[in-house]
């Protein structure tokens, strides 16, 4: 197939590029280089079956496709905080374009949306069912809100307009790519570790969060793709539940080194749990993560080892 990839050389879409690549299909890497980065898709520039458009997804384009994965869209508060209207823009007026092309070309468009549309949940573990409790004001209401209305648009354009859809909701996810400024836990984490850095716990380190290896995130994505008994939402995530405090102290088990943890204050509208109900995706992909939390976290800390170093 002619797929395309919005936000294909960030983390989650370059490892997306490079599977669908693999696998054989002819792949358009879309991306504005906003969090992105071109030494991600690098390897894939001399593949004939691999292409990359320099494009930022506000501005609508023409292309001819049999799937799009709309991926366009900066994930961690540091980056999506920067530019809060910016954010919203992108996950608005990226959806209604890919939604767009999509119906043109009546291609299958795959919309990557978050667990942080559960706000700071009410309801434990977060089923799809659950509507959420965000603060539509916050600071994180740029991406919160900015996600859930791209949720809304995408059902709104498959009742209106039979536009073939897929929603995932990501719940956290970890691996090599990810940037070392990005603000996120295990990235923190490891690289305050590398550097010997005391590692930075916000409030008391009781709050959780589920953590899923890349691999096992992006096997998820392609599954969701090639099935046609639901369009969705649909959890994808680790149920493997873990405190910040544990996730610290196996950061410095991992890395070895002196650093210590310390504690500042928790950031507002932090949620205090995270953990995905994935009984849907069991039941309809056959799909659950593989890779246990310490052997992608050994294979995260090997990759940015190697970044420092270089």
């Amino acid at each position: 197939m002619r797929i395309l990839v919005t936000g294909g050389a960030g983390f989650l879409g370059s490892h997306l590029c490079e599977r669908l690549v693999t696998d054989g299909h002819d792949v358009i890497c879309l991306d504005n280089f906003f969090t992105g980065r071109r030494c991600n898709i690098a390897h894939l520039l001399n593949r004939p079956n691999f292409e990359l458009v320099r494009h930022d997804i506000i501005d609508p384009i023409k292309l001819e496709v049999d799937q799009v994965y709309n991926l366009a869209c900066p994930a961690s508060p540091p980056h999506y905080q920067y530019n809060p209207i910016k954010t919203v823009k992108t996950s608005v007026m990226g959806a209604i374009n890919c939604l767009g092309l999509a119906k043109r070309v009546k291609a299958r468009v795959f919309q990557a949306s978050t667990s942080e549309v559960y706000g700071d949940p009410q309801v434990h573990p977060q089923p799809e069912s659950y509507w959420g409790n965000v603060n539509p004001i916050g600071k994180r209401a740029c991406y919160d809100e900015g996600k859930r209305c791209a949720e809304t648009l995408f059902f709104d354009y498959h009742r209106e307009n039979k536009v073939d859809i897929r929603v995932i909701r990501i719940f956290n996810t970890y691996g090599p790519r990810m940037l070392a400024n990005d603000g996120r836990v295990v990235s923190n984490f490891i690289v305050q570790a590398l550097r010997g850095e005391d590692l930075t716990v916000y409030g008391d380190g009781a709050q959780t969060r589920s953590f899923c290896y890349v691999d096992d995130l992006i096997e998820g994505f392609v599954r969701f793709m090639a099935q046609t008994e639901t369009v969705g939402p649909m959890n994808l995530g680790n149920p493997g539940e873990f405190t910040m405090l544990q996730l610290a102290e196996l950061t410095l088990k991992l890395v070895g080194g002196k650093s210590k943890i310390v504690f500042k204050p928790l950031p507002a509208d932090d949620p205090k749990q995270r953990k995905p109900d994935i009984t849907l995706a069991r039941r309809v992909l056959g799909w659950e993560p593989k890779v246990p939390l310490e052997a992608g976290l050994d294979r995260t800390i090997a990759y940015f080892r190697q970044q420092l170093a270089s």
